[in-house]
């Protein structure tokens, strides 16, 4: 203990100066109009002091306060990314119902419109090879579906029934190389057939005088036996007719969007 004095001890007694200084500074503070020599050099020795205490206990106070506001901050932003995520789920499931409601209003629409009797299905695979062009449906021969029946959308033809099991059926796309239909232009009545060729039709064997223009709309003749007349097959592209040949070279867009196809409808001979 006398040792940890010894040594302290100037230490101590200039504490104890200090704060008897600061008391008698205090009690004569408000007995005096002027400072004087002695007040003068406590607030030298005092102020820098205090100031750097406020300054530190300022800045830590707002350190503090700042990282208990990011804190505040990021656990907002959390829940509002939380919350628009969501929003967002909650948004495009509501714009796939839409949309989903859409296309079979217009299937309906079309349904109630033909005189034979349809039957609704799913597109569940498609064709993914380049040698052929076909989309499977979830409906087969269990529902009465057989080969060759067509297959439509609201927009136009879709193609026809190639294979057939009791819960699945294959469906050969008009844009196939090996289908063709018995066409015809449904203003002026030119006959032809519309053949696959990729993306797109080629409407051939119309004959060279017959007056075809760009936009003019193709449909099937009913002939052929497996298509009902009058189903919208697509529009006129382009046109060539040459100086000489019998038939003119006729490229055709498809009025349905292949790449997009989900809903179809199977054209039955006979009701169920």
């Amino acid at each position: 203990m006398w040792e940890w004095w010894r040594k302290n001890k100037p230490l101590l007694l200039g504490g104890v100066l200090l704060l008897v200084a600061l008391l008698w500074y205090s009690v004569n503070l408000r007995q005096q109009d002027e400072t004087n020599f002695l007040e003068n050099v406590v607030l030298r020795v005092t102020g820098p002091i205090q100031s750097g205490l406020d300054e530190m206990i300022n800045g830590t106070a707002d350190t503090w306060g700042h990282y208990l506001y990011l804190i505040d901050t990021a656990e907002d932003n959390r829940q509002l990314i939380d919350e628009n995520r969501t929003l967002r789920a909650v948004l495009t499931e509501s714009d796939e119902v839409r949309l989903e409601n859409e296309r079979l209003r217009r299937l309906l629409e079309f349904k109630e419109t033909q005189e034979i009797a349809t039957l609704p299905a799913l597109v569940i695979a498609e064709d993914a090879s380049s040698w052929f062009r076909t989309v499977t449906i979830d409906k087969g021969s269990d529902q009465g579906v057989t080969e060759g029946l067509p297959v439509v959308v609201a927009e136009g033809v879709v193609g026809r029934v190639v294979r057939s099991s009791p819960r699945y059926s294959r469906v050969l796309l008009i844009t196939d190389a090996s289908s063709a239909v018995a066409s015809l232009l449904q203003d002026n009545r030119a006959r032809g057939v519309c053949r696959g060729q990729g993306e797109q039709l080629v409407f051939d064997f119309v004959l060279r005088l017959e007056d075809v223009k760009i936009g003019d709309r193709v449909v099937t003749s009913g002939m052929g036996g497996i298509f009902p007349k009058g189903l919208v097959i697509g529009q006129i592209k382009s046109v060539v007719r040459q100086e000489f040949g019998l038939f003119q070279e006729i490229k055709v867009d498809p009025a349905v969007d292949f790449s997009h196809l989900e809903e179809v409808l199977v054209l039955l001979r006979s009701p169920q």
